[in-house]
């Protein structure tokens, strides 16, 4: 428990900045750097993809509004398991949303490093990445409004980069370039396509959704947070749901001929020049580069507040994860180690950092939809007809789609993964002294 005169965290953030937050750390202009891989791999079929994974996405995005209006603390999935299902599972699945967001800052960090090291060749890629590392970090343990107030002016960056190339597309379309006309279903249906190529992007697309879940962090920062949150997450999932179909449905129609790209994972640059010259290319490039910070803030906030649900009640050690600054009233040791782990871009692969994040997220999810069930319909014992269908059939679909999409990843993400989850089992043992006592558990002081 904490002591009366400990510093809490502080409930500053309206549902604006609760919505804007999210979306930073979706980073929604990540449409146009996947664009490429993404329309191949489901043979232009892209728009139908993402339509999809919106689906499977909202159904998860329903029971984190649910668990949240029961539990509205910070710890995310994490708490919403552990209060609900079992206090072990719940720490399992912390431990592997642990890699979502730990790791998310790092890949910001080695994509903006891969970046700017092509514009400044003579500069080493290392310097880069440690003075983005050390002005995130700096950033967060301002405090949270610093944050979401940063990340706001680079999110209205963002729309600024989807407005300009729909505009641009529009009146290129208007003008014969690219299908000639604003309306087709060429994005949505192929004769030719191909299941398995789209059944296998739908987990890639559906990661471009974090951010609903994220927001579920700061439930102990946001002002009324059992309505609030709730509406943010839904918010957040339509919001990112219909840029990213939009997008890619104008992407689609100004370059129909998707086989043509020579550079598929620099696409939009190709596309950019054709519908809008140097000058969108430019501002997309800048704007990208700049986003990178907006997500690397908004995932390390994320998971310091994760790390500081664990450490409060002495999960982890109480003294590095539970404190909090007394002046800025952050988790100023969380933020600093996470900055640490990002320093990881300097030798660590994209692919092995993606393949953590992919597993971890799908097994918080299906563990978030299984916690609904458990909670509403077997323990409040919800069990009505509109009860059934709340608390039991919604649930079980989301359960039964993130669960389908978790097993089915790639055998790297599978192995990391499940390297990472024994590592959290191991722990588990030791923390319980091998089971013989439960964990330590959340109090739910309001903060």
């Amino acid at each position: 428990m904490n002591n009366t005169n400990s510093p809490t965290l502080k409930r500053s953030l309206s549902l604006k900045y609760v919505v804007f937050f999210g979306l930073s750390f979706m980073c929604p202009t990540t449409l146009f750097s996947t664009y490429g891989v993404a329309v191949h791999r489901t043979n232009g079929m892209i728009s139908t993809a993402y339509i999809v994974a919106l689906i499977v996405m909202l159904f998860t995005a329903y029971s984190y509004a649910q668990m949240v209006k029961a539990f509205p603390n910070a710890g995310a999935a994490y708490t919403f398991t552990q209060k609900s299902i079992s206090p072990h599972i719940g720490f399992l699945v912390g431990w592997t949303i642990l890699l979502d967001y730990v790791f998310s800052p790092m890949i910001s960090a080695l994509l903006l490093g891969i970046a700017m090291k092509a514009y400044f060749p003579l500069i080493p890629m290392y310097i880069w990445i440690i003075l983005f590392i050390v002005t995130i970090t700096i950033v967060n343990i301002l405090g949270i409004t610093v944050a979401a107030k940063f990340n706001t002016a680079i999110l209205f960056m963002q729309f600024g980069t989807f407005t300009l190339f729909t505009v641009f597309s529009i009146k290129g379309l208007l003008n014969g370039q690219g299908a000639g006309t604003l309306f087709s279903m060429l994005p949505f249906i192929d004769t030719n396509a191909n299941m398995p190529g789209i059944m296998s992007m739908i987990p890639v697309l559906c990661f471009s959704f974090l951010g609903f879940d994220a927001v579920t962090t700061l439930s102990e920062e946001a002002k009324n947070p059992k309505q609030s949150i709730p509406r943010a997450i839904y918010l957040i999932t339509i919001i990112g749901g219909a840029f990213y179909i939009i997008g890619s449905y104008f992407l689609q129609l100004v370059w129909p001929d998707y086989q043509s790209i020579k550079n598929p994972e620099a696409s939009y640059i190709e596309i950019g020049l054709y519908v809008g010259g140097n000058f969108l290319v430019s501002y997309m490039l800048a704007e990208g580069i700049i986003s990178s910070f907006a997500s690397a803030v908004a995932s390390g906030t994320s998971a310091s507040r994760i790390l500081y649900a664990m450490g409060r009640e002495r999960v982890l050690p109480a003294r590095l994860f539970g404190h909090l600054s007394p002046k800025f009233r952050t988790p100023v040791y969380n933020i600093v180690l996470i900055g640490g782990v990002a320093l990881s871009a300097l030798f660590l692969n994209l692919t092995t950092a993606v393949s953590l994040i992919n597993f971890g997220a799908f097994f918080a999810f299906t563990f978030v939809n299984l916690s609904v069930i458990v909670h509403f319909f077997f323990r409040k014992k919800q069990r009505s007809l509109t009860g059934t269908i709340r608390y039991l059939i919604i649930p079980l679909i989301g359960a039964a789609l993130t669960g389908f999409f978790w097993v089915k990843l790639d055998i790297h993400s599978l192995l990391v993964g499940g390297v990472w989850l024994a590592l959290g089992f191991l722990y588990l043992l030791n923390l319980t002294k091998m089971f013989r006592q439960p964990p330590p558990e959340l109090a739910f002081e309001e903060a």
